[in-house]
């Protein structure tokens, strides 16, 4: 249902872009849930526990929003958004078994409750099932696309493990994490949308930044959560980066910025993993800081990803990605 918004320039609030997403996202589930299903009954099982988890769904509601921003008016956005959300829910089941996460979105993983290996091979049928949906999009541009896309996350992940336990992990290397793991499958939300709706390469390519500032304000916003939300909001546990022995940027500006006891402290947490010093840890953080960095990082991206779409013109689908913006760096969990 559409909210009476009189005018573009009005602003949204979370619930109002609920309800003037809900029928385009209700066309995204229906796709979903018809090519969801399989004659293996564990896969259907998975597939659904994961997809009806009570994710926010943002990376497809960004290929429809782009779509509309850019004045489509076709029936493929909701297949490509459909598209964008198994290769998304390919790349949690992956990741929840190489973290060896229990917790997501408040709720035992997939991994937990079947086993590594189910979830493992289900991860693959979603990937093999999202590029079987590629063909029928009908466009090689999308294709190329979505395989670099997909690519880019896969080289993301193993750049990740090999940062793990290294607390010499640089800056730079954090960014190219969060750009390959995260904001690149934003980015690509952003550009399928305006590729199906004919747009000139300059729009494609504004709606593509956007996207990927989007997703790194996002991912850099996750990654203060995890210092500092509450384990029930945050539908994980809090301390989990630390406990896998992640150097994310919250710790690598409080080595930067701490004394040399605080540098050893941090170091040794990140080497071996675990808990024992969380409390320790967070409060350094907090003492050098670096969960105002953090923020202010994450501020910075957000306002680079609304000037990129500046130019389009003024519309309540345009509004909705500004607002996303917003939401980005000032949401709780």
């Amino acid at each position: 249902m559409s909210i009476s918004i009189n005018s573009p320039s009005e602003t949204f609030t979370l619930e109002s872009l609920k309800q003037f997403t809900e029928t385009d996202m209700n066309r995204v589930n229906e796709v979903i849930e018809q090519h969801l299903s399989s004659e293996v009954v564990l896969i259907n099982q998975l597939s659904q526990h994961i997809i009806h988890s009570g994710g926010k769904r943002l990376r497809p509601m960004l290929v429809m929003l782009a779509a509309k921003a850019c004045g489509y008016e076709g029936n493929k956005d909701a297949l490509l958004a459909a598209i964008i959300e198994f290769i998304h829910t390919a790349t949690l089941l992956h990741d929840d078994v190489v973290d060896e996460s229990e917790m997501r979105r408040g709720e035992q993983t997939a991994s937990t409750i079947w086993g590594n290996e189910a979830a493992v091979l289900v991860g693959d049928y979603l990937y093999s099932r999202a590029f079987q949906l590629m063909v029928l999009a009908e466009s090689m541009q999308i294709m190329n696309l979505l395989a670099d896309t997909t690519n880019t996350i896969a080289q993301g992940e193993v750049l990740q493990l090999l940062n793990i336990n290294d607390p010499d992990t640089s800056e730079e290397k954090y960014h190219q994490v969060i750009y390959s793991k995260t904001a690149c499958l934003f980015e690509a939300a952003c550009k399928t949308g305006s590729i199906i709706s004919n747009s000139s390469d300059n729009c494609s390519e504004a709606l593509g930044e956007y996207g990927k500032h989007l997703g790194i304000a996002f991912q850099l916003v996750d990654d203060a959560l995890d210092y500092e939300a509450d384990s029930e909001k945050l539908g994980k546990n809090v301390g989990d980066d630390l406990a896998e022995g992640k150097p994310t940027l919250p710790l690598i500006h409080a080595m930067q910025q701490g004394t040399e006891e605080q540098r050893d402290l941090i170091r040794g947490a990140i080497e071996n993993g675990g808990l024992e010093k969380i409390k320790e840890i967070t409060l350094i953080i907090k003492q050098t800081g670096s969960l105002q960095y953090t923020h202010q990082q994450a501020i910075k991206h957000a306002e680079k990803a609304k000037k990129t779409i500046s130019s389009l013109p003024d519309s309540q689908p345009k509004q909705a990605l500004l607002f996303l913006a917003d939401y980005a760096v000032e949401r709780s969990y």
